[in-house]
């Protein structure tokens, strides 16, 4: 092991003790291994210490192509690998469609390249191509029927790796992922099984959490799809109840880039619902998918990555005073004429042994109507919180707000700012659920702490909003619940554009919202424009350069079908 860098002689490396790069002319060394990118500079420097007849490799050896690099010149810039991964599915009951647009010409792109990859269940490769020249603004779809004829599949489940080439600003490939059920007889999207889910961050991670546990009546599946082009070991990954150490192996190996399903239910036979089960990853997957079956339909959401680096930190026990609120995790309280709203505190640090919350219930107008003390909940606590029975939800009558998931140290504690929950949303008259979780930021204050309030254009703090909504076809209506939180109180009413544009980009139409600080507003697509100006829209901007709002969209059939999930911003 030779090192450049003086300061590292001597240190121990791989286990072996490091030595100067100038030893190695005193080597009888064959093959030299440079572990670096970019090493032509260093290659050539090296030469004069090493004879002739020396192989010399590098990392160069296993680049990708230079046509799908957005910066040649340098190959480690992140941009060169702006890439995510997507559940992708198509059967003769589920077809699977990805949407999002080309939000990185807001950062300065051109048009950019989707360098497309299905793989199948096994990991083996079922298609690749390229979507070229994607317009600044353009909305991108891809839909796994049409894949699917266009290279005359059979049946798959398996994984979508994207790829975006040209890309500016942001290296996170975002998207939004519906899953639909379909009636092959007739080829219209049935009346069973609506549900979305949000992009899978594209690093791997050692632990993932807030997976459930199956109600009764229902089974959960764990997607567990291999992100690297080698095998997972049998039992390097595994499951255990949260706050418990016995782990239940996966005993399958996974073959490279392959998908297999892990049923909970054969896991963990006599845990059910609102048991919480956390991931032993290995950092062999991206964020994985779960899948809930039983009742009307299935239903698929995320679990989220756990933080390892994380400990508690006494120093929001004292910033009430500074940041108010402080951390926060809104989320909608639907219309409760129709929906009931079930809150499940999730554990999401490895070193978080407990969650001293509340949660606080507001109305649209931002008035804070009630407040419920969930206490110092243990880290294996199992108590999922029905709005239905705190009194203060009540008093929405059968409208709807939000709730907010704070914390609760007037009874002591310790928090981490890292605070997650999983929101359950159930129909009361189809029965259909969907559910979606998130974590806790800083919102609306100038003031900063850490990263908090964070900003995806530049430094803290984020006051601006840029949020991307798909649209929903073949007589699905779209939802979208917008709440303009904060920590301490900011400005009185948001400044709110919903901006209306067609497949390539351009506006169509735009109208305004005004949300009350600590308010909400839930809006419908087909209210909201009229039905000439609908026949040429793809997808909907939510503008606000006053305060940063946050959202949560869905479709919605006539039946009362329904997806949900968190927004995407840029």
């Amino acid at each position: 092991m030779f090192v450049q860098q003086v300061s590292q002689i001597g240190a121990t490396i791989l286990g072996r003790r490091a030595r100067p790069i100038t030893d190695l002319a005193r080597c009888c060394v064959r093959r030299l291994f440079v572990t670096a990118f970019d090493a032509e500079r260093t290659t050539a420097h090296l030469r004069a210490y090493l004879p002739q007849e020396v192989e010399v490799v590098s990392l160069d050896a296993m680049r990708i192509p230079p046509d799908r690099l957005t910066n040649p010149r340098l190959y480690l810039d992140p941009l060169n690998f702006a890439t995510n991964f997507a559940f992708f599915r198509d059967t003769a009951r589920s077809h699977t469609r990805l949407t999002t647009m080309n939000y990185w010409a807001g950062y300065g792109a051109d048009a950019v390249t989707l360098w497309l990859t299905l793989f199948s269940e096994d990991g083996q490769i079922l298609a690749e191509w390229a979507e070229k020249c994607i317009a600044p603004g353009s909305v991108i779809i891809v839909d796994s029927r049409e894949i699917r004829e266009r290279f005359r599949l059979t049946e798959f489940c398996g994984q979508l790796f994207i790829h975006v080439i040209g890309a500016a600003g942001h290296d996170v490939v975002k998207y939004a992922l519906d899953t639909f059920a379909d009636d092959r007889s007739t080829g219209v999207e049935s009346e069973t099984t609506l549900s979305c889910t949000h992009d899978a961050n594209a690093w791997p991670a050692e632990r993932y959490a807030g997976l459930p546990a199956p109600a009764v009546g229902e089974e959960t599946v764990l997607w567990i799809q291999n992100s690297h082009p080698v095998p997972i070991p049998s039992s390097a990954v595994g499951l255990n109840l949260m706050g418990e150490e016995i782990i239940a192996p996966i005993v399958q190996e996974i073959a490279p880039f392959a998908t297999y399903a892990a049923e909970i239910s054969t896991l963990f036979p006599s845990v059910t619902w609102p048991k919480q089960i956390e991931l032993r990853a290995g950092k062999h997957m991206v964020r994985p998918r779960y899948e809930v079956l039983g009742g009307r339909g299935r239903r698929i959401a995320h679990v989220n990555v756990e933080r390892t680096d994380l400990d508690p930190n006494p120093e929001l026990r004292s910033l009430e005073g500074v940041l108010g609120k402080g951390y926060l995790l809104p989320a909608p309280i639907m219309s409760r004429a129709s929906w009931q709203t079930i809150v499940l505190p999730t554990p999401m640090a490895e070193r978080q042994a407990e969650l001293p919350l509340a949660a606080r219930v507001y109305d649209p107008d931002g008035n804070e109507i009630g407040c419920h003390p969930f206490g110092r909940l243990p880290r294996a606590h199992s108590r999922a919180l029905d709005l239905d029975e705190v009194e203060a939800t009540k008093r929405l009558g059968n409208g709807y707000g939000h709730v907010e998931l704070v914390y609760d140290f007037s009874a002591g504690g310790e928090g981490d700012g890292w605070l997650h929950a999983l929101f359950r949303y159930r129909h009361r008259y189809s029965g259909h659920a969907a559910e979606t979780s998130f974590g806790a930021h800083v919102f609306n204050t100038i003031l900063t702490y850490r990263d908090e309030p964070q900003s995806y254009a530049g430094r803290p703090p984020g006051l601006s909003t840029r949020l991307f909504l798909r649209l929903g076809a073949h007589g699905f209506d779209t939802l979208c619940h917008l709440i303009y939180p904060a920590s301490r109180p900011w400005l009185p009413t948001s400044t709110t554009d919903i901006i209306l544009y067609d497949a390539g980009g351009s506006e169509l139409a735009r109208s305004h919202l005004a949300i009350p600080c600590s308010g909400s507003r839930l809006w419908y697509y087909h209210s909201a424009f009229d039905r000439e100006v609908r026949a040429h829209g793809a997808y909907v901007i939510v503008r606000d350069t006053t305060c940063r709002i946050f959202g949560y969209h869905g479709l919605i059939s006539r039946d009362g079908r329904f997806s949900l999930d968190h927004m995407f911003g840029f």
